[in-house]
């Protein structure tokens, strides 16, 4: 049982955590009353979090090992502002022993589990020695101290390939490789410590059985300093990518109302095993037949939302009315399902870069209201800039509806309304994955998007008819209201001139060029493209909406105009659209997708080609690590690797060219 002195009332709660889960925590916490505090480093100075907190402290520089994972700096934080107790987030300090234990000598409230109990079950290793002295159903694999490459090799052998290898610590599927033969092992295992050395500060390995075609079921558990343990349903997490979560429901819809007592009454099992305090994640792989204990988040997942959809529950309410040393709201009997809920995470990434992080500053951010079901945990907001040093995730959308299939519909049209610039997201892949027939139909297992990446990325399409009247309206809009209030000429009724006039707007998409013209003066306004022509009106909402009719047919346009660089949202989907300026200069030059350069601010971990050396395309020259992942950089064609320019340890900023590699042809001749 927990030490009830470590649970007391306090006033004030410092967020020792960024993003949109620090800004999730302050609201609900200065909703309760509390005082609430936010630490930042260099690089989030004007971020929502530190906005939204009551009172913020500096805690150092950019990288996380110098501010969000100094545990001195934090606890400095909590003296400085008089914090009498810590939440920790998710990622970061979340699962640290370390830290939980700092907390409790400084006579601080953690917002969480003891750090005995984080010894016990954040360890993926020694979750799983608990669990099978308690007759929890596990994945076969070794789960033991020896980390000497012998070792690992021979119980991967025992295991039988595929096997998965992954960190002890941590979870987000860093450090996590499946590996599916002996001569894959040793790579997989080095670079898997070495990424969760980076960002967990911990290298210990387990090794699992693979499961292919797995699903992956976690059910949400609360437990108080009373002896109360409860569940709050299950969530189906098995739409992930690289083992990273993309989309979260619950209640799970591959499980019928059996299964989920059985997998739910198995995780309490599981946190009951050493009395369990605070907020947690029974995490579970199912073959189809069987379900098997995986590991233990000691924290709130980023997927608790839909689990609060559900159940009506505020979860960082119960965490902290537990830290306050109070019995759980609700008993097991009176915490009652109702309707489902889907998440999706916006992250800054390009799908079409096999989903390159994105940084810079946000130049738009627009987001639906928040109703109707639909709910948006967001960190970021207009003008905030992303940084190359922390995870990329933005935002949250989630949305609830009595079934499946309205959640479905709600959430998309919520991803539809979502307009992010500046940086690129993948809210584009999100909305195509959860339309996908095979999401819906619930086909899927955790391999599915790495198998339908083709579909679920597909090529942009071209702008038709509509987009082109839209990018003509946008302009001319932009152009009014340069204009300080005075009335643009082809807008005004009753504008006159004698005779008609004509304006040419050029258009280039995807290396194709697109004309319109447009054709005002006496009579009504047209736009001729091609043999076509439309009869043209426009009307503004507010700046970048507004409704286009053509031909008496009226839509709904978003647009955004950068320089020029056209981003229109209409029925027909997302554009990215240049227009070609009609008094020149608008040649730009751009890097070739052959240079090998660094795609983003980032650290080289590996060099894994040599000098000299015949490269066939996609051959691996090497390995940045930026924002918290590693990055493996390929040849874009076969031929010979002339030249590295930089070496293991180096920093490197975007745009940097690291190696020269010849075409194969070219070194022949």
């Amino acid at each position: 049982m927990a030490t009830p002195a470590l649970y007391r009332r306090f006033r004030t709660l410092l967020m020792a955590n960024r993003g949109e889960i620090a800004c999730r925590v302050i609201r609900t916490a200065r909703a309760m009353g509390l005082r609430t505090v936010a630490v930042y480093s260099d690089a989030d100075r004007d971020a929502l979090h530190v906005a939204e907190a009551d009172e913020a402290v500096w805690i150092g520089a950019a990288p996380a090992r110098d501010s969000y994972l100094s545990i001195p700096r934090i606890l400095a934080a909590a003296t400085a502002s008089g914090a009498e107790a810590i939440h920790p987030g998710y990622g970061f300090l979340s699962e640290s022993a370390e830290f939980a234990q700092a907390c409790a000598d400084m006579q601080i409230v953690f917002v969480g589990p003891t750090a005995d109990m984080i010894t016990a079950m954040g360890s993926k290793s020694g979750s799983k020695q608990l669990m099978e002295k308690a007759g929890v159903p596990l994945v076969p694999g070794f789960h033991g101290e020896a980390q000497d490459e012998a070792t690992l090799a021979a119980e991967a052998g025992k295991i039988g390939f595929p096997v998965l290898v992954k960190a002890s610590a941590g979870g987000g599927g860093r450090g996590m490789r499946v590996v599916r033969s002996a001569g894959e092992l040793a790579a997989a295992i080095v670079s898997a410590k070495r990424e969760a050395k980076a960002a967990f500060g911990d290298d210990r390995m387990l090794i699992e059985k693979y499961v292919d075609n797995p699903r992956h079921i976690e059910v949400q558990i609360v437990g108080d300093s009373h002896g109360n343990l409860v569940s709050l349903f299950e969530r189906e997490c098995t739409l992930q990518r690289r083992h990273q979560k993309v989309i979260e429901e619950a209640p799970s819809p591959t499980l019928n109302p059996a299964q989920r007592e059985a997998v739910c009454a198995a995780a309490r099992k599981a946190a009951g095993a050493v009395n369990y305090v605070g907020a947690g994640t029974i995490e579970f792989v199912s073959d189809g037949q069987e379900v098997f204990f995986i590991e233990m988040n000691t924290r709130l997942q980023v997927e608790h939302p839909v689990t609060e959809l559900i159940t009506g529950v505020d979860l960082v309410e119960w965490q902290l009315r537990v830290a306050f040393g109070e019995t759980l709201p609700l008993t097991q009997d009176q915490i009652v399902l109702n309707g489902h809920a889907v998440e999706a995470r916006v992250y800054a990434e390009n799908p079409h870069k096999n989903f390159m992080p994105s940084v810079g500053r946000i130049r738009t951010w627009r987001t639906p209201e928040e109703s109707n079901g639909l709910r948006i945990d967001a960190g970021y907001r207009e003008g905030d800039s992303v940084s190359p040093n922390y995870d990329a995730m933005l935002a949250k959308v989630i949305a609830w509806a009595p079934t499946r299939d309205a959640a479905i519909d709600r959430l998309n049209r919520g991803l539809e309304e979502t307009d992010v610039r500046g940086i690129v997201t993948n809210i584009p892949f999100l909305s195509a994955l959860v339309t996908h027939p095979d999401v819906r139909a619930n086909a899927i297992d955790t391999g599915f998007i790495e198998r339908q990446l083709t579909t679920l990325t597909p090529l942009a399409a071209a702008p038709g008819d509509l987009e082109l009247c839209a990018a003509i309206a946008a302009i001319l809009g932009e152009e009014q209201a340069a204009q300080a209030g005075e009335t643009s000429p082809w807008q005004a009724a009753g504008w006159m001139p004698v005779g008609r006039r004509q304006r040419v707007f050029k258009f280039r998409h995807d290396g194709h060029e697109h004309k319109a013209v447009l054709h005002y003066g006496s009579g009504p306004v047209k736009i001729v493209i091609g043999e076509r022509e439309f009869a043209f009106t426009s009307s503004a909402a507010e700046r970048g909406r507004f409704d286009l009719t053509l031909d008496g047919s009226r839509s709904h346009i978003v647009a955004v105009i950068e320089g020029h660089e056209l981003y229109l949202r209409t029925r027909n989907g997302r554009f990215d659209i240049h227009w070609v300026d009609p008094f020149g200069g608008d040649d730009e030059e751009q890097v070739g997708e052959d240079k090998i350069v660094a795609p983003l601010p980032g650290t080289v971990v590996a060099l894994l080609a040599e000098e000299g050396a015949t490269l066939e395309k996609g051959a691996a020259i090497l390995t940045l690590e930026v924002m918290k992942m590693e990055q493996t950089l390929r040849a874009p064609f076969a031929g010979v690797l002339t030249s590295i320019r930089c070496k293991v340890g180096d920093i490197v900023q975007e745009g940097v060219e690291l190696a020269v590699v010849e075409p194969a042809e070219l070194k022949a001749s």
